[in-house]
């Protein structure tokens, strides 16, 4: 029997229920932000398929996660002195947890633009894991809201928030450090919270820019990235962008396998998408591009495994998605989406989205369609596929930081101030 040629297989969160019903982290149970969901809405507004819609108290950015009978987010005090785990039941939105995890006498310096809780939770059966940085990681019974393990000395000064959330894989629950004074993974048991291997970043941070400026505190260090494991000919891997460098590791030991450097760019917040035997991640900012990096090398593989770069209208906050052949983002500060060929990098279509403002939420899909969510509370939905066509345009709420969750036949929506059920 013939396979498609995808040489990547993404290692999914196993659970007892179909996947399509749960979203149980970050872009979802591919971590790829692809649902194989049928039956979801293609209009909303205020007045129009909303199942049910609950104010969220404080200010956060982290995206909801589903599990079973449960939705799942993090919250925090502007100031982010009291941060808190809140649960809703998925059939009515009734708040059934709502926790404060932590109180920090001496929060360090969030910029404006993020929040205290923008990491967002990782969820399996029985047990929801939520992590704030620095300023602590639990692991919560989802039954009782009982905290069942917690850490607080996992340091690093975050310089502008945190931002980067954890993933499962078998016995551990990894996460990213990438501040600027300290840059690590690191691979905590998830039944004890004890850690099972801490990693440096290897690559030479320098201090200066390549055009030999002196470096500014912290940006050329601090990245806010998610991990995230595939298989790969049979072997799995941490893919891993941290500032100036991608990674990969193994999963099991921390021991990095490679790396991919470009010292131009830090502070990618983009998580990379995997196909064709290859990943593909922005590298960040000053103005980064979209690199296509072919797996399976060893060492430092800079010079001979990135298959092709593009430039231009590339994300440094929304991750991509990868349906089929094509890729498809949306730029942050344009709303000006682009299509790209995966295989040779080339630009399919570019197109500004409708009723488009700036967009920090990354776009999910479904059933042919790509939904996009913009800080303007604007939605538009458009057709995967070599022409540019928009198939609705959406309108909800105060606007969208938060990255949609699909689970059953219902989008689950956070918006600056609420969570909202989307369903015909």
């Amino acid at each position: 029997m013939k396979f498609p040629a995808l040489l990547v297989v993404l290692v999914v969160v196993l659970s007892a229920a179909r996947a399509e019903e749960n979203w149980p982290e970050f872009r979802g149970p591919t971590r790829q932000g692809l649902s194989d969901a049928t039956g979801l809405p293609l209009t909303w507004s205020d007045s129009q398929n909303v199942k049910w819609q609950t104010a969220i108290h404080g200010k956060a950015w982290s995206s909801p996660v589903v599990f079973g009978e449960q939705v799942w987010i993090t919250t925090a005090t502007e100031e982010g002195n009291d941060l808190f785990a809140i649960a809703a039941d998925r059939r009515t939105g009734k708040v059934v947890h709502d926790l404060k995890l932590f109180r920090v006498d001496a929060p360090q310096y969030a910029d404006r633009f993020n929040s205290y809780g923008s990491p967002t939770p990782v969820i399996e059966a029985g047990r929801v894991y939520v992590t704030f940085g620095s300023a602590g990681t639990a692991c919560l019974d989802t039954k009782t809201g009982r905290v069942l393990w917690e850490r607080r000395d996992l340091e690093c000064n975050h310089y502008r928030g945190a931002g980067s959330s954890p993933t499962l894989w078998r016995n551990l629950l990894i996460l990213h450090f990438d501040g600027s004074d300290q840059q690590y993974v690191v691979a905590l048991d998830k039944a004890t919270g004890r850690t099972v291997w801490r990693t440096n970043r290897s690559v030479d941070f320098q201090d200066l820019t390549p055009d030999g400026k002196p470096v500014r505190e912290g940006d050329f260090r601090k990245a806010f990235s998610s991990p995230m494991v595939i298989t790969h000919e049979g072997v799995p891997l941490l893919l891993s962008v941290g500032s100036k460098a991608m990674y990969g590791y193994e999963p099991d030991t921390g021991r990095e396998v490679w790396r991919v450097e470009d010292r131009r760019y830090h502070t990618s917040t983009v998580r990379p998408v995997v196909g064709h035997g290859m990943v593909f991640f922005a590298t960040g900012l000053p103005k980064g591009d979209l690199w296509a990096v072919k797996l399976g090398g060893r060492g430092v593989i800079t010079d001979t495994h990135v298959a092709w770069k593009l430039s231009g209208n590339v994300p440094n906050r929304p991750s991509p998605v990868l349906v089929d052949d094509l890729i498809y983002m949306v730029n942050q500060d344009t709303g000006v989406a682009t299509c790209v060929e995966a295989k040779t990098g080339e630009v399919v279509w570019r197109e500004r989205l409708p009723g488009t403002g700036h967009h920090s939420a990354s776009p999910v899909h479904a059933e042919g369609r790509i939904y996009f969510f913009s800080e303007s509370g604007s939605c538009p939905v458009i057709a995967a596929g070599r022409q540019f066509k928009v198939l609705a345009e959406n309108k909800l709420g105060d606007g969208f930081m938060a990255s949609a969750a699909i689970a059953g036949q219902a989008l689950y929506l956070r918006s600056k101030s609420h969570l909202y059920r989307i369903e015909q």
